[in-house]
């Protein structure tokens, strides 16, 4: 069992909670079919901003626990956000999870891309939490990190290439978004449905928050990816230098990465 997390740092919960669109896990949540007085999970929950989100529109008489597999994040979460009936605990969703009680309704969001052989077993584990008749949410990415218009062909064969060594060798699921519909159909779910938008909208000036946050996906993904950068005299430095300019600086490029949504029902 894998136990290294791609992204790890001292600053992926401030990573985690400044990419985190409030409006964007509003409307995941309220189709989801989120409702006042339920019991909501919230796995893999990184800083807590988005269990904070759950939390409130779940309200009044509602239970919302976070959890997530690092001690740091969860503390994060505690000293961040703080609300009646929120709580968050640190827990290995790869485990049993069954001391937590079950919930109308678990979610899960841009977890099961950094697990790329475990991810049917990760949400078999979940579905077990899920009460009868409660709602499993599965969310994440597709073709991750791979659309892209306006840069050099030499970083767009350098990205395709990290994506690749990061998928080998750190178990990273680039295309986990189609996978999404089929595990709740294999688990055996009910009045299944998914949706789909754009993701990693980026055109025009970069927000500050976009880039901060592929700023630390090349400092730590990219370069901790094994991938060699042939394409560079001064290999990654080369490859860093060249996404600066090309990417970070540049308001002519375009990217994007859709992101699914799939909610089901567990049988009765």
């Amino acid at each position: 069992m894998r136990k290294d997390y791609l992204m790890e740092s001292d600053e992926e919960a401030l990573r985690l909670d400044l990419k985190t669109d409030p409006r964007m896990v509003e409307m995941q949540a309220l189709w989801s079919g989120i409702t006042a007085g339920m019991r909501v999970a919230d796995l893999g929950c990184g800083s807590g901003k988005t269990t904070f989100i759950l939390n409130r529109l779940s309200q009044p008489g509602a239970e919302t626990i976070g959890v997530d597999i690092a001690p740091q994040r969860v503390r994060f979460a505690q000293s961040k956000y703080s609300a009646t009936g929120l709580s968050f605990r640190q827990m290995d969703i790869r485990k049993p999870l069954e001391a937590l009680g079950r919930f109308d309704l678990v979610w899960i969001r841009f977890v099961l891309e950094y697990y790329r052989t475990e991810s049917f077993e990760i949400v078999k584990n979940i579905a077990r939490i899920v009460e009868p008749g409660g709602i499993l949410c599965l969310i994440d990415l597709d073709h991750n990190c791979l659309n892209h218009y306006g840069l050099t062909p030499r970083l767009e064969t350098a990205l395709a290439g990290v994506m690749n060594a990061l998928e080998k060798a750190a178990g990273f699921d680039p295309y986990v978004g189609r996978k999404l519909y089929a595990y709740l159909y294999d688990l055996g779910f009910r009045d299944i449905a998914v949706d789909m938008m754009p993701h990693h909208l980026i055109y025009g000036e970069l927000k500050e928050a976009d880039a901060f946050n592929w700023t630390k996906k090349v400092e730590i993904a990219a370069r901790n990816s094994g991938y060699p950068f042939d394409e560079y005299e001064r290999g990654f430095e080369g490859f860093r230098s060249e996404f600066e300019q090309a990417f970070v600086n540049t308001p002519r490029r375009f990217t994007y990465t859709p992101v699914i949504t799939c909610r089901g029902r567990r049988p009765a």
